[in-house]
């Protein structure tokens, strides 16, 4: 090697590592100069259950992205409060934040139940293109400022289950008179077709439908549902979930303690919440098909409900938006936005992926 070339490769060398120890000392200088926070977050999960994986995730991330100086500490439901008080104890700031189902809340607001999944709404793919790219996100935001709340997407449990009986369901007159545990506007619908509607935590659905005290219960899906235990409880086990096609869960922040951060730990916590997003997809997707190859070998009995079903349910909830639409100024300037998007959006699915998942299911 040349002299000159020597000197040249030498210089270079020294000016990468001199740019390295600027930058280190530059993180380190930032870091040094952020706050360490300690957050609480109460959840309406269990810990045994995939739900509670999105929670888990926001945590996690958020403690490794700053080094451990901004750390959450996540609960179990019961835990701090009851599973269903997330939002009401989170909005007191007896907690920083809360993960949690939006349609949980619905009797504070209808419009909350677009924030997690609707009857005959969208799936996983669709409902996340609506709240980050169909302004559905900036919709709920606006709703949840009025609890002194901002709220975050963060975990998906994909397409659900249609939940489990103790007795085959036909039509919708053996609907009539069943106590069935079924949350959010699905829950509704149910209602006026006959039956029951109870709501109930995930820690407590089990032993209320073994014990008789329900007839029938829908939870997420085969990984979470054999969890649970419902097959011990129930035989028949009905899809699609028609209710829940693709439901998000969601982080609830005090806007308080939000506007308390440091920007810096904000995109963080942004950030953390699109993680978990695609983590508990993703374990649900991977998790459900094997679960429900146990079920069966196990013998619940795979039943679809009805076309007859299917269609009544799926004009009583578009009665329902519109009746809630017409009283709910809130709820019909996000039903209208999200109406407008599910319509272009199906147009679109229909042609590219639905063409495609009818010819590779039909065929494999």
């Amino acid at each position: 090697m040349k002299r000159r070339e020597v000197l040249n490769t030498a210089a270079i060398a020294t000016a990468t590592t001199a740019l390295v120890s600027c930058t280190k000392t530059s993180t380190s200088s930032v870091q040094a100069g952020l706050p360490n926070v300690r957050w609480r977050m109460t959840t309406s999960w269990p810990k045994s259950l995939g739900t509670f994986i999105g929670a888990e995730t926001v945590a996690k991330r958020v403690a490794e992205m700053t080094n451990g100086r901004f750390k959450i500490t996540p609960f179990a439901a019961g835990e701090l409060v009851p599973g269903l008080q997330v939002l009401d104890a989170v909005q007191a700031g007896t907690v920083e934040c809360g993960h949690t189902s939006s349609y949980y809340y619905i009797g504070k607001s209808p419009a909350l139940a677009f924030a997690t999944s609707v009857p005959f709404g969208l799936n996983a793919q669709q409902q996340y293109a609506w709240l980050y790219q169909g302004g559905g996100l900036a919709a709920i935001q606006k709703i949840y400022a009025n609890f002194n709340v901002i709220n975050f997407p963060a975990g998906s449990t994909g397409a659900q289950m249609g939940g489990w009986f103790k007795k085959e369901i036909k039509s919708v007159s053996d609907l009539k008179g069943l106590k069935m545990r079924i949350p959010g506007l699905g829950g509704q619908v149910m209602s006026r077709l006959g039956v029951n509607v109870q709501v109930l935590p995930g820690g407590e659905i089990y032993l209320a439908l073994d014990r008789g005290a329900i007839d029938a219960a829908e939870w997420v899906g085969p990984y979470d549902d054999e969890k649970l235990g419902l097959n011990k409880a129930a035989q028949f086990y009905y899809y699609p979930g028609w209710w829940e096609p693709g439901p998000t869960l969601d982080v609830l922040v005090n806007l308080n303690a939000w506007n308390r951060l440091p920007k810096e730990y904000q995109e963080v916590f942004k950030t953390a919440t699109v993680e978990a997003n695609l983590t508990m997809l993703n374990q649900y997707d991977a998790l459900n098909g094997e679960a429900l190859s146990r079920l069966l070998a196990g013998g619940t009995k795979l039943v679809p409900y009805s076309p007859e079903i299917m269609q009544a349910a799926q004009k009583i909830s578009f009665d329902i938006f519109e009746e809630n639409a017409s009283k709910d100024a809130a709820f019909k300037q996000v039903y209208d936005q999200w109406k407008a998007f599910r319509k272009q959006i199906f147009a679109w699915n229909r042609v590219n992926e639905l063409s495609y998942e009818n010819f590779a299911t039909s065929t494999s």
